[in-house]
């Protein structure tokens, strides 16, 4: 998966732990989802971590939703479910990796 690097320069705020953001795992790093997006720390700053390409998430047999036990992170216009170590998003009768 591409991941696109767009530098989040005027991000004030510090993620970690207990900074109150949805962690999520992603590959070898932790991204945090704040403002509609995932921020996660390089090199001295914040940067966007989007995927770069549509990615259907084959064989995903559940359904995400309010009471699934997934966090919920917004994501632009859409919600996204937190599962396995990245975020799902529900796309024209599947699911996506985000």
């Amino acid at each position: 998966m591409t991941v696109l690097h767009h530098e989040h320069p005027t991000h004030e705020h510090t993620h970690g732990p207990a900074c109150g953001h949805t962690e999520v795992r992603h590959g070898d790093h932790v991204d945090y989802a704040h403002d509609g997006h995932l921020h996660k720390e390089h090199s001295g700053h914040w940067d966007e971590c989007e995927p770069g390409e549509h990615i259907a998430h084959s064989g995903h047999v559940h359904d995400h939703g309010p009471g699934c036990g997934h966090p919920a992170v917004q994501h632009g216009d859409h919600q996204d479910y937190v599962h396995e170590g990245h975020r799902h998003a529900e796309h024209d009768g599947h699911w996506d990796d985000h």
